[in-house]
């Protein structure tokens, strides 16, 4: 039986280009009206993990303070809990404020393994509806080379379309106290 992510693999421009317009239509749809960030990140990941197979991990990691990510809403093992924007492919993101597509996560400067199979990785930026930084949204893969440039495209689409449920330092409320 062939796995989902060969079905993917195969896809031609067209068929890729689809499916992210699905899984814009799909997140567009769940996320109509809200107004409550973490629940959209959450639903985000969960729908992103669900349709991309290729993903063995799919989150959020929050910016909580200057020059900072915490883990946020994801799907997939245990990851950092946080990370400075000076560090990994996260933090490059976070930092240059653009999207960055690594083929071969161990050939990028930096990278931080904290899931010691990721072999490719794409991260994100996604800001607020007032244009801030506050989170970078995270896809690693196993496989080599998983994401290309539709994958940045889609992906692209699917943080602005987030953009009207997050506001600005939601990510630095208060820590709860015990």
């Amino acid at each position: 039986m062939e796995t989902a992510w060969r079905i993917i693999q195969r896809m031609d421009k067209h068929g890729k280009q689809e499916l992210y317009r699905d899984i814009a239509a799909e997140i567009g749809a769940v996320l109509a009206g809200l107004e409550d960030p973490i629940a959209a990140m959450a639903t985000c990941a969960c729908i992103l993990k669900e349709r991309l197979p290729i993903a063995s991990w799919v989150g959020f990691y929050r910016v909580v303070a200057p020059g900072r990510l915490r883990v946020g809403p994801y799907q997939g093992p245990l990851g950092c809990l946080e990370i400075t924007f000076d560090r990994g492919v996260c933090g490059a993101a976070a930092r240059l404020r653009c999207t960055q597509l690594v083929p071969d996560v161990h050939a990028f400067p930096g990278h931080i393994a904290c899931d010691a199979g990721a072999r490719s990785e794409i991260v994100v930026p996604v800001f607020s509806a007032e244009g801030e930084l506050v989170a970078v949204l995270d896809l690693d893969s196993h496989e080599p080379a998983a994401f290309d440039t539709d994958d940045q495209v889609g992906l692209e689409r699917v943080a602005e379309i987030l953009r009207p449920a997050l506001r600005e330092n939601f990510a630095a409320a208060p820590a709860a106290t015990h």
